[in-house]
């Protein structure tokens, strides 16, 4: 056994120094390094850390020409969670390193344990936090037992890897990656060489034995993943799981997928019962009031391949203080402003002498740029207090000269509000190219300016 050493690695992008450094030369980040105290391992205990099928009596692998490789072999593990599968895109991919991460008590391990309970086939859920107890106590809170559940409370990545490989289950569980710890490293668990290392060992071993492992990690105070960057790079997808723990509503979003697209997202309600999917999103993101109110506007988003109608509320008012106020939640700040500039400027609308407070219903942060329009909608309507008509919504992006842009997708969006009961839609006229109008039971109403908006709806 070699001698115990101490090395400096990077929490940004895991590189190693034999000193502190101030600036990590390779990711350029500040204060990054940090202490960790290591062991060097010998041959012979590499070795034994092989496990793929045959006693890790493997040939080495060859290179093979591009041309000879066949695709489509490769059967995703559907689960009954329809939000999962869509998030992960269309299924657990044999072989793959999925990392979920979020805040304390949002539902991580009630999300993973539904699967692993839910799921008809073998699966190993490890537990380096809970006992066997608590775990069977959310278990019967949870119900529905239809698969083969087995359950680890261990730590020691050896031990966890040893007992895998004899059980093979089709599914492999980790909570957490935080209190994991390899007997190779004399380090605490949680730190950067413990994570990076038993990041490494469940890759080789989830690649060489084709069983889909799934990670729990926890956050740091600034939201992201805790441990080395290179967690991040080494997985095979990384999922957010988003949501306030004093609403019921939870998102489930994809940070990277290397199956997969990155834009889709999965909605979940906490119950007693354990998480519920949400397969109409449009029930929490359309508020229910009795009657028609100023600065309300509906917007026809996309979010990856699912349409969704999303409520805006703007409220603006008299500025209290010299400065107005500008606040934003679920929509980018900066893109606020321009939306007002352009108002402004392109319709004459003064909003530099008012608060401005903008709301997206449902607790959701959207990106889609075709909010825009319901947006500039919602602001008129509160700064003249003039209420839109519930079964109108909106679909366009705004330029800096005032046009109203094309969105990818319109005809989705439009089915979408014409099966919810929307009488009327606005959209882009550059956007309604090879759309026919007719075979949609809405009201389809084009726009090229938002002066045009202002004379049809406020004038």
């Amino acid at each position: 056994m070699a001698k115990p050493r101490t090395i400096f690695f990077c929490s940004s992008c895991g590189a190693s120094s034999p000193k502190w450094l101030g600036k990590c030369p390779q990711c350029n980040e500040w204060n990054t390094y940090q202490e960790e105290l290591i062991q060097k391992e010998t041959v012979a205990e590499e070795k034994r850390r092989s496990w793929a099928p045959g006693n890790g009596k493997s040939e080495s692998p060859k290179a093979v020409p591009l041309a000879n490789v066949q695709t489509g072999r490769t059967v995703r593990l559907a689960t009954p969670d329809q939000e999962l599968n869509r998030v992960l895109g269309g299924g657990i991919v044999p072989g793959s390193l999925v990392l979920i991460g979020g805040q304390p008590g949002i539902g991580k391990s009630t999300l993973l344990l539904q699967v692993a309970l839910q799921l008809p086939a073998k699966v190993l859920y490890i537990s380096g936090e809970e006992s066997e107890e608590q775990i069977k106590m959310r278990a019967d809170r949870v119900g529905n037992f239809t698969s083969e559940c087995y359950i680890l409370t261990e730590t020691n990545t050896t031990k966890v890897l040893q007992q895998a490989h004899d059980l093979q289950p089709q599914l492999m569980i980790v909570d957490s990656i935080q209190t994991m710890n390899t007997p190779h490293l004399d380090s605490a668990p949680g730190g950067i060489a413990q994570v990076r290392e038993c990041a490494g060992e469940l890759l080789r071993f989830a690649k060489e034995t084709n069983i889909p492992v799934f990670l729990i990690g926890h956050i740091n105070k600034e939201g992201d993943i805790a441990g080395p960057k290179l967690l991040e790079h080494i997985v095979d997808c990384v999922l957010q799981f988003e949501g306030d723990r004093h609403n019921t509503y939870r998102i489930l979003r994809t940070l990277k997928n290397r199956f997969g697209s990155t834009d889709e997202m999965g909605i979940y309600e906490m119950q007693s019962a354990g998480l519920r999917e949400v397969s109409n999103p449009s029930e929490l993101l359309l508020s229910q009031k009795d009657e028609e109110l100023s600065g309300c506007a509906v917007a026809a988003t996309m979010e990856g391949m699912r349409p969704m109608l999303i409520e805006t509320q703007a409220l603006v008012s008299k500025a209290v203080f010299g400065t107005p106020q500008r606040s934003a939640t679920g929509f980018d700040m900066r893109r606020l402003s321009m939306l007002l500039a352009v108002l402004e400027k392109r319709c004459g609308y003064f909003f530099s002498i008012n608060d401005v407070f903008l709301n997206l219903a449902g607790g959701i942060r959207v990106e889609d740029p075709a909010i825009d329009l319901a947006i500039v909608v919602s602001l008129i309507s509160s700064l003249q207090d003039v209420s839109i008509p519930s079964n109108i919504c909106f679909a366009g992006e705004v330029g800096l000269s005032g046009e109203i842009r094309a969105v990818q997708r319109v005809e989705q969006r439009i089915s979408e509000a014409d099966r919810l009961g929307f009488k009327e839609i606005y959209v882009s006229k550059y956007g309604m190219k090879g759309i026919d109008p007719g075979r949609f039971g809405i009201r389809i109403q084009t726009l090229g300016k938002v002066e045009e908006l202002k004379r049809a709806l406020f004038i």
